[in-house]
């Protein structure tokens, strides 16, 4: 039974080219998603690892310096 709540579902497999405004682009948004998602759940290499720590030693150390 419905008991007064309206049936706001639509039928499977058919689409209303109003549900998606960015149409075409909508699907180049969600790959992108996709991948960008990967990526990060990627574990950064040791050796990138620690050429950022060098970079923030050493750009650490050269502020330290200059305040004022």
């Amino acid at each position: 039974m419905n008991y007064g709540k309206p049936d706001t579902r639509k039928s499977a497999g058919r689409r209303d080219k109003n549900d998606d405004p960015l149409g075409a682009n909508s699907e180049i948004g969600r790959k992108l998603r996709q991948y960008y998602d990967d990526l990060i759940g990627e574990e950064i290499p040791d050796r990138f690892s620690d050429l950022l720590s060098q970079l923030e030693q050493k750009s650490g150390a050269g502020t330290a310096g200059n305040k004022d």
